[in-house]
């Protein structure tokens, strides 16, 4: 199956090669490391010692990198193009799909202040609603995405769906996150949330209430109508109230400050 990825950017080229669908149903397990290591002789996530209900298994010596795929972090001088291409790629994916996401918390600052990846983070985090993650569980659970990037030899990516994310409270603390966008040579990935109808608040009055598994609290009047914008050269979505959500979780400061303190 071939798609042709949107260009949105001179600059950032994009050529889908293929797209191998892997499953079409939604797993029931954990994908196992002999069906999707790629040139590693052994795990070195933490799946032998985590909670046996955890899903994802962050990589021992990283918890930014699946250790399925990577033996150690990369330099740091070369983090940061991996996870601009990362991004871009979910983001291409995405919208050829016909999916909506959009960008949060530490990648949501990124975008505030110069539409980019802010040069010392590690992860990125991205949101979709229910509806969305029903979809892509249902489609689109363990499929690869094969790019061709400027600068890159032909990267693979794998779309791998939570089978927790059909349990909706809080109390799931150890699969909070309901998706993982993965590169597949480099062990790093995006933080796929789901955000939810919050129940328990609507009964209790509050209106257009939203959660996450993580514990954030919204209301659609934050999120709602999404805005357009662009992200590391490539279409995206940000919520309404970009700026409120963004003092609410990191302060006031966050908006204003134009040095970075370690």
């Amino acid at each position: 199956m071939i798609f042709q990825a949107r260009v949105w950017d001179p600059l950032v080229l994009f050529l889908l090669i293929s797209l191998t669908s892997r499953y079409t149903t939604l797993v029931q397990a954990d994908a196992d490391f002999l069906d999707v290591r790629t040139n590693l002789d052994r795990d070195r996530s933490g799946k032998r010692t985590d909670p046996k209900d955890k899903h994802f298994h962050e990589a021992l010596f990283d918890r930014h990198y699946d250790g399925r795929f990577a033996s150690s972090p990369l330099p740091e001088a070369n983090r940061l193009s991996h996870l601009a291409a990362l991004v871009q790629t979910f983001l291409t994916t995405m919208s050829d799909i016909g999916q909506e996401t959009w960008i949060m918390h530490g990648t949501l600052l990124g975008w505030f202040w110069n539409q980019k990846i802010l040069p010392w983070d590690s992860d990125l985090d991205v949101q979709v609603s229910e509806r969305t993650i029903h979809f892509l569980a249902k489609y689109y659970n363990m499929t690869e995405y094969r790019y061709r990037l400027p600068g890159f030899k032909i990267a693979t990516y794998l779309l791998e769906i939570n089978p927790y994310y059909k349990i909706r409270g809080v109390e799931d603390q150890l699969n909070a996150i309901d998706a993982r966008w993965i590169d597949t040579e480099t062990g790093l990935y995006i933080d796929i949330s789901t955000v939810r109808a919050n129940d328990t608040a609507r009964a209790q009055g509050i209106e257009g209430a939203l959660m996450c598994k993580d514990k954030h609290h919204y209301v659609e009047q934050d999120i709602f109508p999404l805005r357009d914008s662009f992200f590391e050269g490539i279409r995206t979505k940000v919520p309404f109230e970009y700026a409120a959500l963004l003092k609410e979780e990191y302060g006031d400061i966050a908006l204003t400050r134009t040095t970075y303190e370690q």
